[in-house]
């Protein structure tokens, strides 16, 4: 049987569970489901036999009444639409719904939309997606870049990397927006111009093995490496290795600066968990803090964006865990067991909620209220491990990846508090200004 192609970034048709007002609609189609079999068979043949046989004035009095009771006076054979729920179910419902809902938001409708991802690599220590301050959705798919608009919705190929050299193993967007670094499998990073679709510099030479995680702090690029090394790279130079950090003996699979771009976390195949300040990286190279408390590859990272130095940190399927931690004292502030393989973490910008998305057995994204902890939402749909997350600029909507090569979208996080200002990217640190000199 040939199976039908599949474009990437193309929306999915999902078929959708129907609504309320789709259950209880006034088509002329006969529902079954509506329908008690058994009492239609009667009506329609054995009821016409009883019609037929003459019986006492008790006998017909007895039959009547007990067809009231039995049948309710229904006359009908055939139903058109669905039993609304009965007066005492409807009383249940809504004690139900005061009982297990206290407010609003936790009743919130998360609406989905799903496009196709094809080749997607099932590979829990890579990063693959990324969403730019200037609301364009990156994602990797084999060796193919690709670009997605938020504002229009429309998709285009920034670069598709030789089989030799791919696949792509990591992206990530510039602070302004304009800009994204990707990583391959040969230990290159290539920088490029996504408006003018233009490949800037190529960075080589630091690591041997892939790249599997990037991040940007202002004009410095910090690169992860297979072979366990973190590379500083000043992108406004030649020799662009300004600092090495090594303290990994495994994959560099996650990576992210604080907010403030003073502290460094890293997470690794070997199970540990390393937070770098910048202002000792030049007298030592040895990591603020060593957490070995995970028992799994950490890869999920996410800094506070209410507490700097509040981090919170996800354990793989040996751990399942969601840590946080005081970045300051090196303290382990909470440990919460998920249940499952903790992919990727993501703090709400507007509330003080934390969002995480999972693997074995669910393979679910979870909403949870900080610092309490409690289950707001479990969100369901991927049918495989969901590998990446990424946020958009205005902080409502999330996209997450998933083996079952999806893209999907939720807009889960509600709406900010000004919605009247549009998000303005960053300032432009011009980095990029003498890139085209530099090969």
């Amino acid at each position: 049987m040939k199976q039908e192609r599949r474009y990437p970034l193309h929306e999915q048709m999902v078929p959708r569970r129907p609504s309320s007002r789709q259950q209880y609609s006034d088509r002329f189609i006969p529902d079954r489901r509506a329908m008690d079999l058994d009492v239609a068979r009667y009506m329609l043949m054995d009821s016409k036999k009883e019609n037929t046989t003459p019986g006492s004035p008790s006998k017909e009095a007895y039959r009547k009444r007990l067809a009231e009771i039995v049948f309710q006076n229904r006359t009908r054979i055939l139903a058109f639409k669905s039993k609304p729920p009965t007066l005492e179910r409807a009383y249940e419902e809504v004690l139900s719904d005061k009982h297990q809902v206290r407010s609003a938001k936790t009743r919130r409708h998360i609406p989905q939309r799903t496009l196709d991802a094809p080749e997607l690599l099932d590979d829990y220590y890579l990063n693959l997606l990324d969403w730019s301050c200037g609301n364009v959705l990156a994602i990797a798919l084999g060796n193919t870049v690709y670009l997605w608009d938020g504002s229009n919705g429309s998709t285009s190929e920034l670069t598709t990397i030789d089989e030799e050299n791919g696949p792509v193993t990591s992206i990530n967007w510039a602070p302004d927006g304009k800009h994204i670094a990707v990583g391959l499998n040969n230990s290159d990073v290539h920088l490029w111009d996504a408006t003018s679709t233009k490949q800037l510099r190529t960075l080589r030479g630091g690591h041997r093995g892939r790249i599997p995680s990037l991040a940007w702090n202002s004009h410095i690029l910090t690169t992860g490496g297979h072979d366990g090394l973190i590379i500083n790279n000043d992108v406004r130079i030649r020799s662009h290795i300004v600092e090495t950090y090594r303290g990994h003996q495994q994959e560099v699979c996650g990576l992210k600066w604080s907010n403030s771009g003073k502290q460094l976390a890293s997470g690794g195949n070997d199970n540990i968990l390393h937070i770098w300040d910048q202002s000792l990286s030049n007298s030592s190279n040895s990591p603020l803090h060593r957490l070995e408390d995970h028992l799994a590859a950490v890869k999920a990272l996410a800094w506070c964006p209410f507490q700097s130095n509040l981090l919170a940190s996800g354990g793989g399927g040996g751990d399942r865990c969601i840590k946080f931690w005081n970045t300051h004292t090196g303290a382990c502030i909470n440990s919460v067991d998920t249940g499952s393989q903790v992919c990727s973490l993501l703090w709400s910008k507007n509330e003080r909620e934390l969002l995480s998305s999972h693997g074995f057995t669910q393979n679910q994204l979870t909403l949870w209220k900080y610092p309490s902890m409690v289950k707001l939402a479990e969100l369901n749909g991927h049918t495989s491990r969901v590998l990446f997350m990424a946020q958009s600029p205005d902080g409502c909507t999330v996209a997450s990846a998933g083996a079952d090569e999806t893209l999907r979208f939720w807009q889960v996080f509600g709406a900010p508090e000004l919605l009247n200002s549009k998000p303005e990217a960053k300032t432009s640190f011009g980095p990029f200004s003498n890139i085209n000199q530099i090969r």
